[in-house]
């Protein structure tokens, strides 16, 4: 029963939440677009281990980028 009353509840919040402007769910990003644009910029000149040292961007989060942009280009064509 409690746990009813809690997903009720919780259901009930986000039914609010949602009719207000600018709403989003999920985790909010940790970097803007133009970071990660400038990050992989950087990546023309070097390695991304030292993009993500200078940028702090981690190397994975560089890598899952590039790997997005590659498939969305190819999936242009």
């Amino acid at each position: 029963m409690e746990r009813n009353t809690i997903i009720e509840r919780t259901q009930n919040g986000k039914a609010i939440a949602k009719t207000k402007e600018g709403y989003k769910e999920g985790r909010p990003k940790s970097y803007t677009l133009k970071q990660i644009n400038n990050a992989i910029k950087m990546l023309e000149s070097n390695s991304y281990t030292e993009v993500a040292e200078i940028t702090g961007i981690s190397k994975s989060t560089l890598i899952r980028e590039v790997r997005k942009r590659k498939e969305n280009v190819e999936g242009l064509k």
